[in-house]
């Protein structure tokens, strides 16, 4: 039975995970902070926001919204904490409150996993406050129990956190009101891969040195340019790569991957199920490993699920390919010191006895690798069999373009997690790909290489083969020559920037484009006919155009931001995403234009401006290192398959391919009709 609470009346909790839903009559933001037992905070630490909505335990919302649902396990919660309070505030410059008194009292049901309310909770008396504590969480001899709180605070979320003894809180107040105003909350560190502990299933097995151990490794960093394995960098791309500079996340304090490592064992998983329900089971197969199960990992939802699975699937080929290299490199090994004892020993020197000993080194040489090889193609077999369950399950941001999901696609009411780049894969096994996925809203800009120069010094490896296969609307077969190479990359660029318009809310994400010379419009042309982007203008006047409209917008939102002022910006200030396409370049690009990029790759990306370059390295050299700091901030990806990238958790180089649509496909012109259709009329 329901208990309906008034202010001030408490009720006992029969279970330690539930989910607070929250209902208001207009867009807040929800957060919870973790207190002791006289409800003081430790330190900024202990709030979970929209710019870091996830503490140990707890999960709030992103986003200011007029509905909400913060998920909390009162049994992983640290034992100083004896209070969670759960807050509720008016955000600045979004939706037309600005006092609590003026809408429909907000309501507050703390339920099971299951749906089942426990509690209810309307707040009401508020009137020119603009912050609220509404309910809380306390600790009582060791039993939970929640109270109807109703504390409204007028002066707003600074003296809500400062009631709870938090000295920062006009900093932290701050950095909610940023996240919130920009629409977008800072990037979550990636989560401990639902794999560290994949690799301890008993069906697998490894040739050779194994790996270091799960407990002792960081969280597997993403891949970095093969140029600069070592440098640190920011580390927000998913199972795929970052460029040059880029290194693991560090973890968060308070997060769960903070407190140890987490078993995500499979089969009999013993961890708890995550608060939106337990990850599907995977049923069990009469011989052999259990069959794989799309969202078989940890998460807050499925789409969550899905991204760790796939960074599972990650972890485990670069696993069972180090162990077979391994066991390879050792059975290289032994066989020289065999044959190398062979022929050092005089009796072998006449006769038949070096032949033997030789036969003999090379028989096990040959078991060693033969041994090794097995491990590895059932290890394939497995993540194999799971690629082609998940792989038709991807939301449409992480999915190909040839997925069905694409057939049926809808204008999305919330922005993905992530976006998928491209696909990555190993000379061991080419038909594998794992899906190269990146963090959104995306920190760092992205460069495409058109140059022929960095494939011609590929050499001969493997990974560089261009074997004749359907590449985009292009057959290959041997390196392309510059033109097709510069074709390509701006095709590249234009499957990007069309997933990126799709994936994001209508109005949420808009596309620019600098392309002095117009030699881009055949590849532009799917943007241009839908509508979505605006012819771009040409030569020098055109390039300055573009980029002193987008050097005032991230001035203005900066100050904005920094005088917590969002609802003081131009209203001719377009506050969507943008995504600034370069082509061409350096042409059309004089001292201060130059300048003016640099800015915006540096400051864009932290208030959604992002840059993606389609250019040759080798023609912008009279600039000489100046433009150095603007190659390493950007992430390198090609129009080709290429071995480029590098993941410094094991070291492989992995060959990446780009997002582009099956040759002859229209999948790309129908997803943008839908978005300009959905932009013309609203959401069909």
């Amino acid at each position: 039975m329901t208990a309906e609470l008034v202010r001030g009346q408490n009720h006992p909790l029969d279970r330690t995970r539930v989910e607070i839903r929250i209902t208001a009559g207009g867009p807040v933001v929800a957060g919870v902070t973790l207190g002791d037992e006289q409800g003081r905070l430790p330190g900024a630490e202990a709030v979970a926001h929209p710019g870091a909505p996830r503490r140990t335990g707890i999960e709030v919302p992103r986003q200011a919204a007029a509905e909400h649902r913060l998920a909390v396990d009162l049994d992983a919660l640290p034992e100083a904490v004896h209070r969670v309070s759960v807050l509720l505030a008016l955000p600045t410059g979004i939706g037309a409150l600005t006092t609590f008194g003026a809408a429909a009292a907000p309501s507050v049901a703390v339920t099971g996993l299951d749906g089942t309310h426990l509690a209810d909770y309307t707040i009401t008396g508020l009137g020119a406050e603009s912050a609220v504590v509404a309910v809380e969480l306390y600790r009582r001899q060791g039993a939970w129990k929640v109270r109807a709180v109703g504390q409204g605070y007028a002066d707003g979320l600074t003296a809500m956190l400062r009631d709870q003894g938090l000295a920062q809180a006009a900093e932290l107040a701050a950095q909610i009101e940023q996240a919130v105003s920009l629409g977008h909350a800072r990037a979550v560190p990636a989560p401990a891969p639902a794999a560290a502990s994949r690799s301890e299933r008993p069906e697998r097995s490894a040739a050779g040195p194994a790996a270091a151990p799960t407990a002792q490794r960081p969280a597997p960093a993403p891949p970095t340019a093969a140029d600069d394995l070592a440098a640190p960098g920011p580390g927000t791309a998913g199972p795929g790569t970052t460029g040059a500079g880029s290194g693991a996340a560090p973890k968060a304090a308070g997060s769960p991957a903070s407190r140890g490592p987490v078993d995500y064992r499979h089969p009999a998983r013993r961890s708890a199920p995550a608060p939106t329900g337990p990850a599907p089971a995977a049923p069990a197969a009469p011989d052999g490993p259990p069959l794989p199960v799309a969202g078989d990992a940890a998460g807050w939802s499925m789409e969550e699920r899905l991204y760790n699975q796939v960074w599972g699937m990650f972890e485990d080929l670069a696993r069972s390919v180090a162990a077979y290299r391994s066991a390879s490199d050792f059975a290289e090994s032994r066989l020289e010191q065999e044959l190398d004892r062979a022929l050092a020993d005089p009796r072998n020197r006449l006769g038949t006895a070096a032949d033997v000993a030789r036969a003999t080194a090379r028989d096990k040489h040959a078991t060693l690798v033969t041994q090794a090889r097995a491990a590895l193609d059932r290890d394939l077999g497995q993540l194999a069999a799971e690629s082609e369950v998940v792989e038709p399950a991807l939301p449409p941001a992480f999915a190909r373009w040839d997925n069905p999901v694409w057939q049926g696609y809808h204008v999305p009411l919330e922005r993905p997690m992530a976006l998928r780049l491209g696909d990555l894969h190993l000379p061991e096994v080419l038909d594998l790909r794992i899906p190269m996925l990146v963090r959104l809203p995306l920190e760092r800009g992205l460069w495409i290489d058109s140059g022929p120069d960095a494939y011609d010094r590929g050499g001969s490896l493997p990974e560089r083969e261009y074997g004749r296969r359907e590449l985009g609307s292009a057959l290959t077969d041997g390196p392309p020559d510059e033109a097709e190479l510069r074709r390509l990359a701006t095709e590249t660029a234009v499957a990007i920037a069309a997933r990126l318009l799709a994936v994001h809310p209508v109005g949420e994400f808009a596309v620019q484009v600098i392309d002095p010379g117009g030699t881009a419009a055949p590849a532009l042309a799917p943007l241009l006919e839908s509508g979505v982007l605006a012819p771009p203008l040409s030569g020098a006047k055109g390039v300055s155009a573009v980029l002193e409209g987008l050097t005032r917008r991230v001035d203005l939102v900066q100050m904005a931001v920094r005088s917590r002022a969002a609802d003081a910006l131009p209203p001719d200030l377009d506050t969507a995403e943008q995504l600034l396409i370069v082509h061409d370049f350096p042409h059309g690009f004089d001292d201060r234009a130059l300048t003016q990029l640099r800015y915006l790759a540096d400051e864009g990306p932290a208030v959604g401006v992002h840059l993606m370059m389609v250019a040759d390295r080798a023609q912008a050299r009279e600039y000489g290192p100046v433009l150095d700091p603007l190659w390493r901030s950007l992430l390198r990806i090609t129009p080709v398959p290429d071995a480029h990238l590098a993941d410094p958790w094991v070291g492989h180089a992995w060959t990446y391919e780009p997002p582009l649509a099956p040759r002859g496909s229209q999948v790309v012109r129908q997803v943008l009709d839908r978005l300009a259709q959905a932009r013309g009329g609203g959401h069909g």
